[in-house]
Formats: C-alpha cells, sequence, structure tokens
C-alpha cells in the first residue's frame, strides 16, 4: 500500500518547511526512520526520516521549495518494493518513441519556409537613431570607449559600436546602452546637465520626490556590488556566485533585525583561568574514564554566568514594549557553528543542573545540532546566550544579541600571557571576557558589575567536578 510522506510540522509556530536535500531517489528501497529528506525551518534544520519502509516511488516536491505543514512530498510504494520505480516525469523528461518518416509533401509556390529551429535568431542591424537624439559625432579615428562585455555584446548582435552614443563618464558607451539598441533600437537619453541651484528659501530649493524605486529597494546596494564585482568579470566566469541557503536568509534576518532593534553596548573584561586550566589538565582524564564525556572549559563559564545572572537579573531580561520581563529560569542559549550555518540550542533550567549536568547538556545539544536532530522547542525560550570565538583562536569578539534577549556573553581564547601579580611578572592563564548588552536595558555599570561577577567565579573556583 502506497504511503504519503508529509512535511511534519517542527513546532506550534512553524507552518512551512523548505526541503533542502532529498537523501533518497525515487526507485530506491528505504527502511522505517531512516533519514529520507531534510528541510529547513526559521528555527532549525533537522533530517525527517521515512514514515514506512518500501520503495520511493515518487518525489512531489524539489530541493529548494517551500511548502506549508501537511504537504504530501513524496509516495512511498510498500508492496511493489522489488522493481525500482522511475522517476516522476518532472525529474526526468519523457521521450517518445521514433515515429515513421511522413511522406513527403510539395509545399505550394506562395509558401514561405519558416527559419530553422537550430539556428540562433540574428538580431537585425539596430535602425537610425531617431533625428530627436542623433548621435553624437565622433572624430575619424577617435577611440570608443567601452568595456569587453560591451565589445562582445556588440559583436553578437551586429550593432556598429562606433554609431552607440555612450551616456557613461567621459562618452563611455556601457551594457545600458547597448541594451536599449538590442531592446528598443535606440539609446538611452544622455543625462541632463545639473540645473542651476535655485535661490535658498525659494520654493524650487526643495527637490520633488523621485520616480520609481526608492534607493533601499535595491539601488542604494546594488551600486557598491556592481563597483566591488565588475559585471564583465562575471560574465567571462572568474567569480562565482551562489544563493544564501535558508539558514544563512534567516540568520540574515535575525541578525539585522536585532542590530535595528537594540542598540548594542561592548564591555572587555580579563580573567585570570589559571587555577581552572590546571583543574581541568589534572582531571580530565578521570573525568572521561568515569563518564564517558570530554571535559570542555564551555560548563565553567556556564556556571559563572549563572551566578552573574542570580546577582544582577537585569541580564536575564527582555523587553516587552515599555515592560522589562525578568525571568526566574535561566535558560543558556549555547551558539554551535555549524558546517552550514549557526545554531544557539539552549540548556533548559540550567540553574538546576550540577556540573555534570551542564557539560552533558552542552555536549549532547552539540552534537545532535550538527547531525539535524534538534527539536524546534531547543532552539526556543533562551534567556541569555555564549558564545565561543575562542574556540577558533579568536582573542575576542564582539558577538549580535540574540534576541529577545538583552546580553550575550563571548568567549576568547584561553592563552598564556604575562601579567603583572602581586607587583611582579608572572605567566597566568587569561581569557577575554565580552559582553554585548542592549542599551534599552542595562547600563554600562551593571554590565561591568556582572562582567566582574563572572570573573570572580572563574578565578576563585570552588565547585567539585567529579
Amino acid at each position: 500500500m502506497p504511503t504519503d510522506v508529509i512535511m511534519p510540522q517542527m513546532g506550534e509556530s512553524i507552518f512551512e518547511g523548505t526541503i533542502t536535500k532529498w537523501l533518497k531517489k525515487p526507485g530506491e528501497r528505504v527502511e522505517r526512520d531512516e533519514p529520507l529528506f531534510e528541510i529547513s525551518t526559521d528555527k532549525v534544520d533537522a533530517e525527517i526520516p521515512a514514515p514506512a519502509a518500501g520503495v520511493l516511488k515518487e518525489i512531489k516536491i524539489a530541493e529548494g521549495q517551500t511548502v506549508p505543514i501537511q504537504t504530501v512530498v513524496a509516495v512511498i510504494d510498500g508492496e511493489g518494493a522489488g522493481a525500482p520505480t522511475p522517476a516522476p516525469p518532472a525529474a526526468i523528461p519523457a521521450v517518445a518513441p521514433p515515429a515513421a518518416p511522413p511522406p513527403p509533401v510539395e509545399a505550394p509556390l506562395h509558401f514561405e519556409p519558416a527559419p530553422r529551429a537550430a539556428a540562433p535568431p540574428v538580431a537585425p542591424p539596430a535602425p537610425p537613431l531617431p533625428a530627436a537624439a542623433p548621435p553624437p559625432a565622433r572624430a575619424e579615428g577617435e577611440k570608443v570607449r567601452s568595456s569587453p562585455l560591451v565589445r562582445r555584446m556588440a559583436r553578437e548582435h551586429g550593432i556598429d559600436i562606433s554609431q552607440v552614443p555612450g551616456t557613461g563618464a567621459g562618452g563611455r558607451i556601457s551594457k545600458r546602452d547597448i541594451l536599449s539598441v538590442i531592446e528598443h533600437g535606440v539609446a538611452p537619453a544622455a543625462p541632463a546637465a545639473p540645473a542651476p541651484l535655485p535661490a535658498p528659501g525659494s520654493a524650487a530649493a526643495v527637490p520633488p520626490p523621485a520616480s520609481g524605486l526608492p534607493a533601499a529597494a535595491g539601488g542604494l546596494y546594488r551600486a557598491p556590488l556592481e563597483l566591488a564585482v565588475p559585471r564583465e568579470r562575471i560574465y567571462f566566469g572568474r567569480y562565482e556566485v551562489q544563493p544564501l541557503s535558508t539558514m544563512r536568509q534567516k540568520i540574515a534576518e535575525h541578525m539585522l533585525a536585532s542590530k535595528h532593534v537594540s542598540p548594542h553596548v561592548y564591555s572587555v573584561e580579563e580573567a585570570d583561568v589559571s587555577a581552572i586550566v590546571a583543574l581541568r589538565n589534572k582531571v580530565k582524564e578521570e573525568f572521561e574514564r568515569k563518564y564517558d564525556l570530554k571535559l570542555s572549559y564551555m560548563p565553567f563559564f556556564v556556571r559563572a554566568a549563572i551566578e552573574g545572572l542570580r546577582a544582577f537579573p537585569a541580564m536575564n531580561a527582555s523587553l516587552d514594549g515599555t515592560n522589562v520581563v525578568y525571568h526566574k529560569e535561566f535558560n543558556i542559549g549555547i551558539a554551535v557553528a555549524l558546517d552550514w550555518g549557526l545554531l544557539v540550542p539552549v540548556i533548559k533550567n540550567a540553574e538546576e543542573k550540577n556540573f555534570l549536568g551542564l557539560q552533558r547538556a552542552i555536549n549532547d545539544l552539540a552534537e545532535r545540532a550538527r547531525t539535524k536532530k534538534l527539536k524546534p522547542e531547543e532552539v526556543a525560550e533562551s534567556t541569555f546566550a555564549i558564545t565561543n570565538p575562542g574556540v577558533f583562536g579568536g582573542l575576542m569578539g564582539l558577538p549580535v544579541i540574540n534576541q529577545p534577549n538583552v546580553g550575550i556573553l563571548g568567549l576568547g581564547a584561553v592563552q598564556k600571557r604575562p601579567v603583572v601579580v602581586d607587583d611582579a611578572i608572572a605567566i597566568r592563564s587569561m581569557v577575554y571576557l565580552t559582553l554585548s548588552y542592549d542599551h534599552r536595558v542595562v547600563d554600562g555599570a551593571i554590565a561591568h558589575q556582572f562582567l566582574h561577577k563572572v570573573k570572580s567565579v572563574l578565578e576563585h573556583w570552588t565547585e567539585n567536578i567529579l
């Protein structure tokens, strides 16, 4: 019996998903609960298992398409699992059987044969420019200024480039000029000379609104791109252009919204973590042998951040209109870098976990983020976030706030540096702590006191980790 594969609902607030990759092809055998396809939502990327065993009979939704939840995306044939089922017509075009050649038909004398389909259409030569806008006269032997792309386009369409007036700087012929001749047979009008400035205070001093699309709709952003990546370089294959993935589009939306909503302010502190480094080096082998877990630095920083949030509740808050919401639970989001983007899984009620519980939760969430096993609710409801650019060797970073939080802690690399201790120079393991915070809720005094509390917990560690 055929089984429909539907787009699942990955959370209460998720109503659609994008299929990013099919892991099986039509005609291939699939087992129940075997990963069948990957989806991306505005919350998380995930692998979706097959609901039944059989042969993947048909794929209804192609990669890259976004559909509502409960949409049938594929069909699994549970009975005829023996012979592979051909792919749908959309995937592989059907080939018609060869037909017998038709009898020759003598064309009438008045018949005019159509042009051959295989021959590329040749654009007719550009008609003379209208008398109202005659091309500017060029001195004989004068060099025509244009780009390689423009000259190639002119050759392909049989256009005499010397007869095309250039509207670019110094009479340079632009791509726009050639396209105008190809499409309309005329070149665009040259830009008019600037009008004299009106007298101050006159009505003409206020320019009328520009027609067409506003600059923010595209012009403001296209100009820098065209200057950085000339179109003729792309044309000749010197650049590769790829569309943003669904996850990168969502990251872009969230980061842009955060910078737009929250006035970001940054504070930096430096902590001496020599005692923690020595403790970890001493017990990490026993810790791994006893709990079958690798011991990292992250649980130390999570515990220190929780103590800082206890002392300064304004850092564990959100802004709801004109109201500040102080959260009683400490849901710590941990940024996880992936090959295809970034996720922030959340340790719920982190204040209730001991050191072992924190390490176990950190490892579990990171592993399931990398294998696309997270659930949408596991990347939601954070009240504070931590990111660790130091794991990649970064000395420090100034992260963007993870909305709707009001703060995010950045961890730099743990490095040995010479510092002054008791009026003497000593070699210590140091780390930079950076805090990005929302100035609508948190002021610099609170931010620095919070960082000082985190620093104090790290430098005077007392919790037993075994």
